[in-house]
């Protein structure tokens, strides 16, 4: 990897290391593993064909999989159906994200060096007026939430400038980069969205530009386990939608300005494929209340809508030292 001209910060200099990869063996990957793993996906999923015909779920009334869905549903499953189908409602703290997402694409894209706080207000005014799912929300939100949605941002986008170099054009970098895979004939659909790819593969080898293909999830705040298995989910779309798995996954915590780095296997993707089809089958069984579902506390009883009702998360945090 060529470094910028630009001097650059001991955190901007991890971010070139822990993505290069100069000297390093790049993975060669069997052609067939592309069929291979949506076989086995196949495979696992065919005996759920009843339920769905059940469910009434075809190939117009897809079942949607998400990183998301596969996290709550090898979590707490009470949990998981209070949930299930349920959207919130848009917040600040659902729509920093998005924000700041969509502003750091227009820092990679834009010419010149823009501040931070100019970047959201685009990234702002761009969702307010096109066709984005945030837009309703964004025209009618108040004052004083439209600026703390905006400092929120600021914060995130501020924080990956500082903390990464300028991206160049020939490492390819994408932000919010939509992943799917058909499974039974479109009747169930794998879902994901990178929040930031660099690179690309290179025949059936994990590429040489960069460091190969790499994605990247931003997070803020602290780790949680879940947050491997939610790239490791991504890789395997990207794999089967490629050919070519990508070379590494990393989260990037930005207020710690640290990496969480995984290299990708064939390994790592056949464990996904078991996990990917576990909760596929949870949620299947769950939704058609062929099975009870399993109480399983921990920190996120909090924040969940049946809290007031549930004796095991109610007494979980009872006796928990965080709460």
């Amino acid at each position: 990897m060529v470094l910028i001209a630009a001097a650059l910060t001991p955190a901007q200099q991890e971010v070139l290391d822990q993505l290069g990869a100069l000297g390093q063996t790049r993975p060669c990957f069997d052609a067939g593993l592309r069929g291979e793993l949506r076989a086995a996906l196949e495979e696992g999923v065919e005996p759920l064909v009843p339920l769905l015909d059940e469910l009434g779920i075809d190939a117009e009334h897809p079942l949607t999989i998400s990183k998301h869905t596969l996290s709550q549903v090898h979590g707490c499953e009470v949990r998981f159906l209070a949930e299930d189908g349920v959207f919130p409602g848009w917040s600040v703290p659902l729509a920093r994200g998005t924000v700041a997402h969509k502003a750091i694409e227009l820092s990679i894209h834009m010419r010149g060096e823009p501040q931070p706080s100019e970047l959201v207000d685009d990234a702002l005014a761009r969702l307010t007026e096109g066709d984005h799912f945030l837009s309703e929300w964004l025209q009618q939100l108040a004052e004083a939430e439209r600026a703390e949605l905006r400092a929120e941002a600021c914060d995130r986008v501020t924080k990956f400038l500082e903390c990464w170099p300028p991206l160049k054009a020939a490492w390819r970098p994408v932000t919010e980069s939509s992943l799917r895979a058909d499974l039974l004939d479109g009747r169930i659909a794998l879902k994901g969205k990178v929040d930031l790819t660099l690179g690309r593969a290179e025949g059936t080898t994990a590429g040489r530009t960069v460091a190969g293909k790499v994605l990247i999830d931003l997070k803020t705040g602290g780790f949680s386990p879940h947050h491997l298995d939610d790239l490791r989910f991504y890789a395997l779309l990207e794999t089967i939608r490629l050919g070519v798995p990508p070379r590494r996954l990393s989260t990037y915590y930005l207020d710690r300005g640290a990496f969480l780095p995984e290299d990708v296997s064939e390994g790592l993707l056949a464990t996904t494929v078991g996990r990917t089809i576990d909760g596929i089958a949870k949620a299947v069984a769950l939704r058609s209340a062929r099975v009870e579902p399993v109480h399983k506390p921990g920190p996120v009883c909090r924040w969940c809508p049946v809290l007031e009702r549930c004796e095991v998360g109610t007494a979980h945090l009872a006796g928990a030292d965080d709460w």
